[in-house]
């Protein structure tokens, strides 16, 4: 039986791509796995251990390239070897990669450095991406879940001690961990310098 997976690294990526071409390489649309908006890089992606759990001995995983199965030749190798033992074919695209064969196994190292190589120059591209948007003031963060008000209005109750830290999030429509960040950085921002 063919096993199909795909994967796309944003939410914003379309896996329509992959469906067809792994439904043109024989698997059938029910038995694709599919991650949507998680990185190669991540092992610990759920439609992966889907896929690896649905494989049995005689399958075949298909992946249209290596790179939507891994972005490390680490966890390229890890995976295949952990194909081999299940007695589990890989298909790479039309190829069915045999780790008893040197050229097999060569092919293969060889598109995972690659995509170990792509997934390099894409986070390097990122952060001079982001140096170049913070030396131009355009890289500020996260902006903050609370305007200068709602924080006034929030350290008045906090003051009055009247709620909880839960019953504040419900208030402001934020999480607990906005409301205890707030509370913290009162207590750092409030606190007496130390006499010099």
């Amino acid at each position: 039986m063919k096993i199909g997976y795909a994967r796309v690294s944003t939410n914003e990526q379309d896996l329509t791509v992959q469906r067809t071409a792994l439904i043109a390489l024989g698997v059938e649309p029910d038995v694709i796995y599919v991650d949507h908006g998680l990185t190669g890089t991540n092992r610990d992606r759920p439609g992966l251990r889907e896929a690896m759990a649905a494989v049995r001995a005689g399958d075949t995983l298909v992946v249209t390239k290596l790179d939507r199965l891994a972005r490390s030749l680490t966890d390229a190798r890890d995976i295949a070897d952990e194909l081999t033992r299940k007695g589990v074919s890989l298909s790479l695209g039309a190829s069915v990669y045999d780790p008893t064969d040197p050229i097999g196994r060569l092919l293969f190292n060889v598109l995972g450095m690659v995509a170990e190589f792509e997934s390099d120059l894409i986070r390097m591209r990122t952060k001079e991406g982001m140096a170049v948007a913070k030396a131009k003031g355009k890289l500020r963060g996260k902006p903050p879940k609370l305007s200068a008000a709602q924080r006034r209005h929030l350290h008045e109750l906090l003051d009055k001690g009247d709620h909880t830290q839960a019953e504040l999030a419900e208030l402001f429509s934020v999480s607990r961990t906005t409301i205890y960040r707030e509370v913290q950085r009162r207590a750092i921002t409030s606190r007496p310098e130390p006499p010099r």
